[in-house]
């Protein structure tokens, strides 16, 4: 399965998002769909309309967003650690998508650590 993903601005990075889309995932940055410096609102508003699940590193405003808001496509959130060597490679980010792809959970409505699927 593949997953209609919006990379957010923090997390556009070219090789993570040339492995989402080796992998066969339908992936758009937020500078590709225009959305560069835009509120984390209008970022969210985007995904919802496009049906897109956002891949974000800004987990507190998009977790705030989500309660308030609860009715998306998805928001998959990657934590970061003070402790570099504890932060997800980008392969690891990659690996946590297909872990939850292949146990089959929903991802609309939900606000997921991809931390907690890197295994």
């Amino acid at each position: 399965m593949s997953l209609r993903l919006l990379i957010d601005e923090d997390s556009q990075d070219k090789r993570l998002v040339q492995l989402l889309r080796e992998t066969g995932h339908d992936a758009i940055t937020a500078n590709e769909a225009g959305l560069m410096s835009q509120p984390d609102q209008i970022v969210f508003r985007y995904a919802i309309n496009d049906n897109r699940v956002l891949l974000t590193l800004n987990c507190r405003d998009f977790e705030a967003l989500h309660e308030e808001d609860s009715t998306h496509p998805g928001i998959l959130a990657v934590y970061r650690d003070a402790d570099l060597s504890k932060n997800m490679s980008f392969k690891a980010i990659v690996k946590a998508i297909a872990n939850l792809e292949a146990v089959g959970i929903l991802l609309a409505n939900q606000f997921i650590s991809l931390n907690h699927w890197s295994y």
